[in-house]
C-alpha cells in the first residue's frame, strides 16, 4: 500500500462532511478520479513551494477543475499539512 502525504478522508454518506471535504463526492463524480488522486497532486505542488493560488491555478488549467473544487482540494491539503507540522 502506498503511503500518501495527505490521506483522503473516509466519507460516511449518512453524515454530510463539512468544509472542503463536502465537495469531495462531487469532485470524484465530475472529474472521474479519486479524491486521493487530487489530494496527491495538490500536495506535490505545495511541497514544491507553490502558493495556494498557484496550486489552484494548476488544477484549473492543467486538469480543467472549477475554481471552487480546486480551492477545496488545495485548502484541505494545506490544513492537513499544517496539522502534521
Amino acid at each position: 500500500m502506498t503511503e500518501h502525504r495527505v490521506p483522503a478522508p473516509i466519507i460516511d454518506p449518512a453524515n454530510k462532511p463539512q468544509g472542503p471535504a463536502s465537495y469531495f463526492p462531487s469532485i470524484e463524480t465530475k472529474y472521474g478520479q479519486s479524491i486521493q488522486h487530487w489530494l496527491d497532486l495538490a500536495a506535490e505542488r505545495l511541497d514544491a513551494g507553490e502558493s495556494h493560488m498557484q496550486a489552484v491555478g494548476y488544477l484549473k488549467t492543467e486538469h480543467g477543475m472549477g475554481h471552487g473544487h480546486a480551492n477545496a482540494v488545495v485548502g484541505y491539503v494545506k490544513a492537513a499539512l499544517a496539522s502534521q507540522a
